[in-house]
């Protein structure tokens, strides 16, 4: 019986690394403790969220990103005004697309290697690629210049993917531009030569830009308004010096298949007195108006065209030509220009109402331009009341 309780109780001193209680355990080596590398980046899943130096193409060609930083357009991304990254250039036209006197900041970037196309009378052709940006400062008095004296209100791209042109508004609150596909009123006040004006300015939802930029009866597809050659014919100041701005792009290898300067159209600002009044007029309208006035465009219907190269004396022009499903307003008119009488000319009258079944354009303002209102008037006060015997 001895020999088996022995045993058995030694059992539990072997098993735990001695033969008895005096007996020193057995120290055991430390474990190394381990760092494990560190779990690199995972590849962003939006190219939205690629972090670049550079002009985020793919971002651009391919998604519409929340922010407006995030396609890399700005060296400072709070600031759309100045300074964009390469390739971008800043450009300018000739005669002013009224937007309630707000300042435009345009900018074009082109992918290396590519180049837009010249044409004489129409929209420039450009590559896939192309994106065209546009920022929106609203004064708070007309008569001062300086950002000290605007407010940054909207950023707008139109960039030209594979599947065609698309829009995209962006909206800019405590330095930073988020997309606004909806549209928003954001409400303003200014001084205009000594009178206050309040308004509520409009930044267009996706859906309205297309009011504007679309290019067929259908509304199938878009493209931009003012890269023609007649509002881009003007110079500029690059690198501290004047040029022309046509001649800068020729010469960046942006512009190809551009003739002799002699030969290219032009049109003035409205305030240059060394231009025809005709000229500096049909700009104006040009800009303002023939994106929807015209063949294709979304007010095709009312056969009214304002074209630059469109003859001014005839009746597709508005020489006594009576709009359809306009009622005259609270004047009664009933022709869009009769000669010799601005006053009671459509033309004018509409460009001086603002209620938005009224008013032309239709979006775009909210404020009546009367600068303008003003030069059109004189225009058709000039004209030869022969050109058209309309009754009244």
């Amino acid at each position: 019986m001895r020999k088996l309780i022995l045993p058995t109780l030694l059992m539990p001193l072997i098993s735990c690394g001695g033969s008895d209680d005096s007996a020193e355990a057995v120290p055991q080596p430390e474990t190394p403790s381990v760092t494990p590398d560190p779990t690199p980046d995972p590849t962003p899943s939006s190219a939205c969220e690629a972090n670049t130096s550079e002009v985020n193409w793919d971002a651009l060609m391919n998604e519409d990103c929340e922010s407006l930083a995030q396609y890399g357009l700005f060296i400072d991304p709070s600031i759309p005004t100045d300074s964009p990254v390469s390739p971008g250039i800043p450009y300018q036209l000739s005669t002013e697309l009224f937007s309630n006197y707000a300042s435009k900041h345009r900018f074009i970037f082109v992918p290396e290697g590519k180049t837009l196309s010249y044409d004489a009378k129409a929209t420039f052709d450009m590559p896939v690629g192309t994106v065209l940006v546009k920022s929106f400062s609203l004064p708070f008095d007309t008569q001062v210049i300086g950002a000290n004296n605007e407010v940054l209100i909207e950023t707008r791209l139109l960039i030209h993917r594979e599947t065609g042109w698309t829009t995209l508004p962006y909206i800019w609150q405590d330095g930073e531009a988020l997309l606004q596909v909806a549209g928003k009123d954001i409400a303003h006040s200014l001084n205009h030569q000594g009178e206050r004006q309040s308004f509520d300015y409009h930044v267009p939802s996706r859906a309205e830009c297309k009011l504007c930029h679309q290019t067929s009866a259908d509304n199938s597809r878009i493209e931009p308004i003012g890269l023609k050659a007649h509002l881009l014919n003007r110079p500029i100041v690059h690198q501290g010096n004047e040029l022309n701005q046509l001649l800068l792009w020729q010469r960046l290898g942006l512009l190809n298949g551009l003739p002799e300067l002699a030969q290219v159209g032009k049109t003035y600002d409205i305030f240059d007195e060394s231009a025809a009044l005709t000229v500096r007029a049909k700009g104006y309208l040009d800009i303002n108006c023939a994106h929807c006035h015209n063949p294709q465009g979304f007010a095709s219907i009312s056969g009214l065209r304002l074209g630059f190269y469109v003859d001014h004396t005839s009746f597709e022009y508005g020489i006594c030509k009576q709009p359809p499903g306009w009622d005259g307003g609270a004047k009664g008119l009933s022709y869009d220009i009769i000669p010799g009488d601005g006053e009671h000319s459509i033309l004018v009258y509409r460009q001086e109402l603002n209620e938005p079944k009224d008013r032309m354009p239709p979006i775009g303002r909210s404020i009546a331009h009367t600068d303008a209102v003003a030069l059109i008037e004189q225009w058709i006060d000039q004209m030869a009341p022969e050109l058209g015997n309309c009754q009244q």
